[in-house]
């Protein structure tokens, strides 16, 4: 069906044909194979030459011999089968074989990469037809710009002869179309730059174009060779195994860091458990309230903004962000430097639990929780050293507080060491030894006394 919708499928030998028509009220059907002759014998009618027609034309004929022999017959010509034929594929593949096609496949088809060398040149492969006459095709123009005169289709004992690439450069970077290209005679950087590549983008640094050497270089990991505009428009001189590097302007723009509590991803989601650091390429005259302002994200609950500060240098800058995050209008009178560091605080607060307690320390604040809470995340009271759970808590000014308040952060509370027993233990010791001096003391002077 494909082949007979076709404008372009072009009669093949080994096609097989079915006429059909009326011959005096009798139904005639008539097989048809064409052969190498590519002379059609129309059942005893006559003869039809189809050599280098396409299907429709060879039906066109077929058709106009029959009606003119049975007007009205109702003819048709139709094609069942068709033909399959193979070509010998040789150069620079990997095995020169013979392939297996039909008359609407197309050279770039039958050459796939997987049978392809890497020195296989797309830009200069011949095609020897049985008729002996030879042309070559770039491919190259049928991919990129659709010129299907050089992409033709094949044809039975056709010999198609892959060349060797001349010349293969690589251009990488602030073009619109980065990759490897396959250059020919004449074509040096500007062809390269221009043509194959489509031109540089708009934030592309052409004064610090990049050339590395492969081959002819005078050490083994390639020559570094710099250029720049004027090189691209002297065309400069291009060997095989170049590769071009062409950078962005932003690798030469300012830079900046964030530190401490921000967030490394933008759709990294919670509070941020570590430090992070980030790299900000920013354009000069930049205000910080603009850099906040439209990366808000950066910030979690627990990022102190109030308490950000600029190092400059030897430079120690307090800046407060939170006018920045809450006031689209506000504008900073702190400017972006090169090398500046902003760095944002955790804002993590804590309670103190001192004394009598299993281990004393400090401790994260949770909102809403009570003084025991704390005890117990310091181990407990110590039963020895306190007793009926005696506390005093103070809060971040030192207020004392009653154990009914609601503790706040930066608060000190204090487990008592007021046990009874802890004391007597304390100075039980000292008490036993001082009474046995004197009890010795006064059976001394008993003694003597006698």
């Amino acid at each position: 069906m494909i082949a007979m919708s076709s404008p372009n499928y072009r009669v093949t030998a080994g096609d097989a044909y079915t006429l059909t028509y009326l011959a005096a009220g009798t139904p005639v059907i008539y097989k048809i194979i064409v052969d190498s002759t590519y002379k059609i014998r129309v059942a005893n009618l006559g003869i039809v030459n189809a050599t280098g027609k396409t299907f429709s034309q060879l039906k066109n004929e077929v058709e106009y011999v029959v009606s003119n022999n049975y007007p009205l017959s109702g003819v048709q010509l139709v094609l069942t089968e068709p033909a399959l034929f193979t070509v010998y594929i040789t150069g620079e593949v990997k095995t020169s074989k013979e392939s297996q096609t039909w008359a609407l496949e197309r050279l770039s088809e039958v050459l796939t990469k997987d049978i392809l060398t890497e020195y296989a040149s797309l830009r200069n492969v011949s095609v020897r037809s049985l008729n002996g006459q030879t042309k070559s095709y770039d491919l190259f123009k049928a991919f990129r710009f659709g010129d299907i005169q050089q992409d033709p289709y094949v044809r039975p004992g056709d010999t198609i002869l892959v060349n060797r690439v001349d010349r293969l450069i690589t251009i990488e970077g602030e073009v619109e179309r980065p990759g490897s290209y396959q250059l020919l005679q004449g074509e040096n950087l500007k062809e390269l730059v221009d043509y194959y590549a489509g031109g540089c983008t708009p934030i592309a640094d052409t004064s610090r174009i990049s050339l590395v050497r492969h081959v002819d270089s005078t050490i083994d990991s390639g020559d570094k060779i710099y250029l720049n505009r004027d090189d691209i428009q002297a065309n400069y001189a291009l060997h095989h195994w170049d590769t071009i590097q062409i950078p962005t302007i932003v690798t030469v723009m300012p830079v900046m860091f964030i530190e401490g509590a921000v967030r490394q991803l933008e759709n990294e989601i919670g509070e941020v458990n570590v430090s992070n650091k980030i790299i900000v390429r920013f354009n000069e005259g930049e205000n910080y309230a603009s850099l906040v302002q439209q990366n808000q994200s950066w910030f979690s609950s627990i990022s102190d903004t109030q308490n950000a500060y600029i190092i400059r240098d030897e430079e120690r800058i307090p800046i407060n962000l939170n006018p920045m995050l809450y006031d689209s209008s506000y504008r900073s009178t702190y400017f972006l430097k090169d090398n500046d560091t902003l760095i944002i605080p955790f804002r993590q607060y804590f309670v103190t639990v001192a004394g009598a307690v299993a281990v004393p320390g400090r401790y994260p604040y949770i909102p809403d929780r009570s003084w025991d809470y704390y005890i117990a995340l310091a181990g407990g009271f110590n039963r020895d050293r306190n007793a009926r759970s005696s506390v005093i808590i103070q809060d971040i000014t030192g207020k004392e507080l009653k154990k009914s308040d609601v503790i706040t952060p930066e608060s000190i509370i204090t487990a008592r060491t007021n046990s009874f027993l802890y004391y007597f233990n304390q100075y039980a010791p000292i008490i036993t030894t001082a009474l046995s001096l004197v009890m010795t003391s006064i059976t001394l002077s008993t003694l003597l006394g006698r």
